[in-house]
């Protein structure tokens, strides 16, 4: 007895040690995260800030990488390899477990590190073919010279930081879930490119409207889903001169949809996201004060943290440039030399089609295509859980591209006949040579070598503005692109009509783009690329014009330009739709007089049309305008049924033009027909009543815009909420200039001011430099950004330049001596 009293205790102790010090299902060894030495304490540590020298083998000769007071990185190198290697090194020391994250989202392997709760998802990144393109990008760049260069020395960088990591370097993300990295490769650059292709061009409503023109017929579809709507204020100047003769446009056939035979179609296919989308701009050195062009950029995206966006300058003898880096890839992808300055936004146009597949009566092996059967490629996909566990999806390809759907669940089947749904992708279809594009121009001088450089770029389709020194400014919309006949895609297509299939591809040089315009500046905001004399089809509807037409107009009017003013435009909160539709709304709210006396009626005829923070006509608006919208269309188009919804400027020019339209009253009600007029006041009052039960009675604290928008700035991993920012107050919303809504947002603000002699940038974008939640450079620009403000970036002219703001250095060398 005495020995089992004397040895319990240690017995205990031995359990603790094996029950801590393992994993249990998704649960990390707990003894390990929280240990104080070497567990997830240690992100509490900010990186040193002491001149360091690192010896590591793979470079070849001296770096010297100076840091900022804002932690960011000038890299100074003697040649293209160690500095390439220098960008992988430092961005992993900052960024390496979001990077790595970013490609296991697109590889189709988040379920490794979180669990079977993402085998879903992974099953349709695989599906859709992200991965095997990458591989075969990969491969195919290994062939030349300048694009495997960049790559393997970045992937050299990001290995050299990677070996020396012990499990108390490790970011917390890896202790939390469990896992350590992986080497990196030029693979692995290329899914953090296809990853972006997705985010940009990863979603069709083709079986939405599909469903659509099954149920209602094809003349509601023509008044409600017309080609072309809003056309207001293209890209290229209505009236630009094409300067080409355009090729071959092949007609559209008789048969243009595959519908569906009897129920809805509900793939489970993403739906274009139009928060994704973005603003830029430059004038001409005629309206700006210093005579010479400015050009601003604020790409759209989700606001993440950590941010979507790492701030850094890479200078050899032969090119110096500054900008932001998608983590992951080399060079700079947004950004400015001493001589020219580039940007871009979304194109957004129709690259992803869908094709229903007629397979054999034996399965998936065959399918018919022009007259004749046509063998299937097939792959199979092994997923390895988080618990050890493995299941596996077989992948079919057409011709057409990879079958999304296949089985029964997904797609049914006709007549007994399996039926599936492949989609045809830009993303998949091109060679991967983006990296060659930024790095020419990375290294631009001038307008032609801008032209040039675009020549490499393939995919997502992208409008790059351009300024320079010599005082050019321009736009393109630049990138591979379908030839298509009108319409084609908009519907679900017939995968056994060689009609359906794409016949070619736009020529590069007949892409939309304006040189110098007369007006005196270029920009884009995601709509329409030219207007309709342009020969060729780029697809039936971009953003809503809503943001172009503010720019434009202030641009406009605008003269002795400074980055000043290109600040304040990229801050403009001005609602246009609110402008455009609230004469028409208000007058029928008023004549009730129950709503006319109300509190909340006087805030909204009394508002200004801004979105700012402290707008309480705002979140009236903004809510009511949804709630306007569905009760407009919910009863003919139900969201059991998977139907697109009218766009937002057709449902504006149905108020203001057909006040008489069928589609106001609400078929749901069989004992009377509401009319317009019923279907704006019922909807003012859900308003009202919707925002009193969630905010309170109308106060300015209680119902200001900024609250109710309640933008966030989240982890990437849900969960991880301590590591996000909540309430971020701000104004702004979407359709506005200042496109912050909840969740997506600005996620770069770049103004470039060119001179002569040496450009003045500014910047500033939701987040910080650092990936590590406890770093004071994990969010410290969050506040500034949301002020509207920008910082003064350093763009130091060489490496032994002196300023104030250089915190501390780090010197790379080789490990040994040649």
């Amino acid at each position: 007895m005495k020995l089992i009293r004397y040895c319990w205790p240690l017995a205990v102790a031995m359990a603790l040690i094996y029950v801590f010090n393992r994993a249990w299902g998704t649960v990390p060894p707990l003894g390990k995260v929280f240990s104080p030495f070497v567990g997830v304490l240690q992100a509490a540590r900010d990186a040193t800030t002491e001149d360091t020298e690192i010896r590591l083998t793979g470079i070849r000769g001296g770096v010297v990488v100076h840091y900022d007071d804002n932690a960011v990185p000038h890299i100074f190198a003697e040649n293209e390899e160690d500095l390439y290697f220098a960008q992988g090194y430092v961005i992993a020391r900052d960024r390496l477990w979001q990077m790595e994250f970013y490609t296991l989202v697109a590889a189709g392997r988040l379920s490794e590190v979180v669990g079977d709760a993402a085998l879903d998802y992974d099953r349709f990144n695989r599906r859709i073919g992200m991965a095997r393109t990458a591989t075969a990008i990969a491969e195919r760049l290994e062939t030349d010279t300048v694009a495997n260069r960049m790559l393997q020395a970045y992937a050299n960088g990001v290995n050299a930081y990677i070996n020396q990591l012990t499990y108390q370097d490790l970011p917390v993300e890896y202790k939390l879930l469990n896992y350590r990295p992986e080497p990196w490769s030029p693979y692995k650059s290329i899914l953090m490119l296809m990853n972006m292709r997705y985010t940009l061009n990863g979603g069709s409503n083709d079986p939405r409207l599909s469903n659509v023109l099954a149920k209602h017929g094809p003349e509601v579809v023509a008044n409600l889903f017309p080609d072309y709507p809003a056309m207001e204020s293209p890209i290229v100047p209505a009236g630009t001169k094409w300067p080409f003769t355009p090729g071959h446009i092949p007609p559209a056939p008789d048969t243009v949809a595959d519908l569906p035979d009897s129920n809805p179609l509900a793939l489970r296919i993403p739906e274009p996201r139009p928060e994704i989308g973005s603003n830029n701009w430059a004038v001409a050195g005629n309206k700006s004060a210093t005579g010479l062009p400015i050009l601003a950029n604020d790409p759209h995206l989700q606001l993440t943290l950590p941010s979507i966006w790492y701030q850094m300058q890479l200078c050899t003898p032969e090119m110096n440039v500054y900008g932001v880096a998608l983590p992951g890839t080399p060079a700079i992808i947004i950004g400015f030399n001493k001589d020219v300055a580039w940007g871009v936004t979304n194109v957004g146009s129709d690259v992803m089609d869908f094709y229903r597949i007629r397979f054999g009566d034996g399965g998936f092996e065959k399918y018919w295509h022009d007259g004749q059967w046509k063998q299937t490629v097939s792959y199979v996909e092994r997923f390895k859980l988080k618990d050890g566990s493995e299941v596996s999806d077989t992948l079919y390809y057409t011709h057409h591209g990879p079958v999304v759907y296949h089985d029964e669940r997904d797609a049914g089947r006709t007549r007994g006949i399996p039926v599936g749904y492949a989609m045809r992708w830009i993303a998949n279809e091109t060679d991967g040579a983006d990296v060659l594009a930024l790095y020419y121009l990375n290294r631009a001088k001038s307008y032609e070598d801008y032209q040039e450089a675009l020549t490499y770029f393939t995919a997502p389709a992208q409008n790059f503005v351009f300024s320079s020194n010599q005082g050019d400014i321009a736009i393109t919309a630049n990138g591979k692109l379908p030839l298509k006949w009108k319409g084609q895609g908009k519907f679900l297509l017939d995968g056994t009509l060689p009609a359906h299939d794409w016949p070619g591809w736009i020529p590069q040089r007949h892409n939309p783009a304006v040189k110098n315009p007369a007006r005196g500046f270029v920009s884009s905001a995601n709509q329409f690329p030219a207007d309709t004399t342009y020969p060729y089809y780029l697809g039936w509807q971009f953003a809503h014009p809503s943001r172009a037409l503010r720019i434009n107009e202030r641009l406009a009017a605008m003269t002795a330009a400074t980055a000043d003013s290109m600040r304040l435009l990229q801050n403009d909160n001005y609602n246009v739709d609110a402008q455009r539709i609230l004469p028409y709304l208000l007058p029928v709210l008023a004549g009730d007089d129950s709503i006319r006396r109300s509190a909340e009626f006087d805030a909204i005829e009394r508002w200004d049309y801004r979105n700012d923070a402290d707008a309480v006509g705002a979140t009236i608006f903004e809510q009511w305008l949804a709630d306007l919208r569905r009760a407009i269309w919910a009863d003919e188009f139900p969201e059991a049924e998977h139907l697109l919804l009218p766009s937002l400027d057709r449902t504006l020019e149905l108020i203001e033009r057909d006040p008489g339209a069928k589609w106001f009253d609400n078929v749901t009600t069989t004992d009377r027909v509401e009319t317009m007029d019923d279907i704006i006041r019922e909807s003012f009052r859900t308003t009202v009543t919707g925002l009193r039960e969630r905010y309170g009675d109308m106060t300015a604290a209680n119902w200001a815009w900024g609250k109710v928008k309640a933008t966030r700035i989240m982890h990437l991993v849900p969960n991880f909420t301590s590591f996000g920012r909540k309430e971020v107050i701000n104004g702004g919303g979407a359709g506005i200039v200042n496109a912050t809504t909840g969740t997506h947002g600005p996620s770069w603000r770049m103004v470039v001011q060119l001179d002569r002699e040496w450009p003045v940038a500014y910047g500033v974008y939701p987040g910080g430099q650092s990936g590590n939640p406890g770093s004071r450079y994990y969010d410290n620009m969050i506040d500034r950004w949301a002020e509207g403000e920008l910082d003064t970036l350093l763009f130091m002219k060489h490496a032994g330049e002196r300023s104030g703001r250089l915190i501390h250095q780090i010197v790379l060398k080789p490990a040994s001596k040649p």
